[in-house]
């Protein structure tokens, strides 16, 4: 009778402290240890834990939850957290991301207006990505739409896979704002794909962030196929549970995406070894290795 095993996925599970919004960067650890998830990715924002390095390394030694990744804060709203230049953000995130022993640093294309970083961008970020092991995994979003209005946001291009970065992150959510073909950036991202921020979405004109699973886009189809590709990045649950009526039912939903996320990612790394007996995980404890 053959030995049954099980084939652990290469990809670690990440949650994203941005998941836990309206709660803080701390809540993020706390949650992300007690549900099991492989580290987790911290959004810098104007939570002050979430530019605090030595506060990140306490949370991180506290509850035994590695820091995988730093998301640079590129949104409007921290367009004043780490300085007005963006330059000096991602030096800042990539210093992060050095001293905390993350492998990624998430960053956005330029907005428009920023006319000289924009410029720079694609020569920038690869004289960046020289100088360090941290991959700068550039993230795809979307146009801004008002009424029947599309509004070019950000430059380059929304869509980064038309220019030569080294590492992408591909954002499911962000592709269904676009109204694009996940699968199909899937594969313009080929193997530079570094990074996965893992969410759903409607094809609304807002970045929804839903629970995988809950929207239109091929969540399940994806994560079998960087199983059977052997991705070996991360996949960061970047959610929205705003709308959650309390921490009980937020914790469920992180914990609904994290089963949902390993499953399926188990199911193709079982067709991929058929001969070694690979099982389904009976709990989702069962992947930890």
């Amino acid at each position: 009778m053959a030995k049954e095993c099980i084939v652990v996925p290469k990809a670690k599970v990440a949650l994203s402290t941005a998941s836990v919004y309206p709660e803080n960067t701390a809540a993020a650890f706390e949650i992300a240890g007690r549900l099991g998830y492989d580290g987790v990715e911290v959004m810098v924002w104007t939570d002050p834990i979430s530019q605090d390095i030595e506060a990140l390394r306490r949370l991180s030694d506290y509850h035994q939850v590695p820091i995988l990744a730093v998301h640079a804060p590129c949104l409007l709203i921290t367009q004043r957290v780490w300085s007005t230049d963006p330059w000096q953000k991602l030096q800042k995130a990539r210093a992060a991301a050095e001293k905390l022993g993350a492998q990624t640093v998430v960053v956005h294309p330029p907005f428009r207006w920023q006319r000289q970083y924009a410029r720079d961008f694609v020569q920038g970020i690869w004289r960046m990505a020289d100088e360090t092991d941290v991959r700068f995994a550039v993230e795809n979003m979307y146009p801004w739409r008002y009424r029947d209005r599309e509004v070019a946001a950000y430059a380059p291009d929304w869509d980064p896979t038309g220019e030569d970065y080294r590492h992408f992150t591909i954002d499911l959510s962000h592709v269904a704002t676009s109204r694009a073909d996940a699968l199909a950036m899937l594969d313009r991202m080929g193997d530079r794909l570094g990074h996965v921020h893992l969410a759903d979405g409607s094809g609304s004109a807002k970045d929804e962030h839903l629970i995988p699973g809950r929207g239109t886009q091929p969540c399940a189809e994806l994560l079998e196929r960087l199983a059977r590709n052997g991705f070996d990045g991360h996949v960061v649950l970047e959610v929205n549970t705003r709308r959650s009526p309390g921490p009980v039912e937020r914790e469920a939903d992180l914990a609904e995406a994290l089963a949902f996320t390993r499953l399926n990612l188990a199911a193709a790394s079982q067709e991929a070894a058929p001969s070694a007996g690979a099982r389904m995980p009976d709990s989702v404890s069962d992947r930890r290795s």
